[in-house]
C-alpha cells in the first residue's frame, strides 16, 4: 500500500492551497453572477436562444465557482466529487439549451440583432478576463481545470452570438441564433464528458492511495 498521509495513514491529505486561488475564483464568481442576471433579462427580452443559452451558462459558471471554492484545498477525493456535481450540473444545462431550441424552433421569429451583439460583446470581455485570470489552472485537478475549461467554452460561445447577431441583422431570420443555442449544447455536453472523464481517473487514483 502507497503512503496516504503526512502524520500517518487513516487521513487523506489535503492539496496546498495557492493563496491567490480564492480571490481569483471569487472575482469570477461574482462576474458571472452578474452576467446572468443581465444576459437571463436582456435575452428574454430580445427573443435570443443564444443569448438565454449564455446566461445559463453564466449561471451554471456561477455555481461551479461556488462549488470550486468549498473544494479547494480539501482531500482528492472530495475535489473529484465535486468536479463530478459540474460534470453533471453541465449535462443539465445541455439538455436544457436543447428544449429551450426545440421550443423556439415550433414557433421561429427573428431576435433582436442589436441587443444581441450588445451583451454578446460585453460578455466576451468578461469571459476573456476569466481565462486569463484562470490560466494558471489549465493543466491543475478536475476541480480547477473546470473553472478554466468553462471559462474557455463561454469565450468561445460569446463570439458564436456576436456572429449570431450579425448573421440575423443581415438576413432577418431565427435560424442563426437557434444554430448558436445548439452548438452551445454541445459544447456543455463534451465540457460535461469530458470533467467526467478526468474526474473518474482521479477518483481512481484516490482509492488507490487509501
Amino acid at each position: 500500500m502507497s503512503e496516504c498521509c503526512d502524520e500517518g495513514c487513516g487521513k487523506v491529505r489535503e492539496a496546498p492551497v495557492d493563496p491567490m486561488v480564492r480571490r481569483i475564483l471569487w472575482v469570477v464568481l461574482i462576474a458571472n453572477a452578474a452576467m446572468f442576471a443581465l444576459e437571463s433579462a436582456v435575452g428574454h427580452a430580445a427573443g435570443s436562444v443564444s443569448l438565454q443559452a449564455d446566461a445559463l451558462d453564466f449561471g451554471a459558471d456561477a455555481a461551479t465557482y461556488a462549488i470550486t471554492l468549498l473544494a479547494v484545498g480539501r482531500s482528492l477525493a472530495m475535489r473529484t466529487r465535486a468536479a463530478l456535481i459540474k460534470s453533471a450540473a453541465m449535462l443539465v444545462m445541455g439538455l436544457v439549451i436543447l428544449a429551450m431550441a426545440v421550443a423556439r424552433a415550433l414557433t421561429p421569429a427573428p431576435p433582436e440583432a442589436v441587443p444581441m451583439g450588445a451583451v454578446g460583446a460585453l460578455a466576451l470581455a468578461v469571459n476573456l478576463g476569466a481565462v486569463l485570470m484562470l490560466l494558471r489552472f489549465r493543466n491543475s485537478d478536475a476541480n480547477l481545470r473546470s473553472v478554466w475549461l468553462c471559462s474557455c467554452n463561454d469565450a468561445f460561445g460569446n463570439v458564436l452570438v456576436i456572429g449570431a447577431a450579425a448573421a440575423t441583422a443581415a438576413t432577418a431570420s431565427p435560424w442563426p441564433d437557434l444554430a448558436v443555442g445548439l452548438v452551445m449544447c454541445a459544447l456543455f455536453l463534451s465540457g460535461s464528458l469530458s470533467i467526467f472523464r478526468q474526474a473518474r481517473r482521479e477518483s481512481a487514483l484516490a482509492q488507490a492511495s487509501i
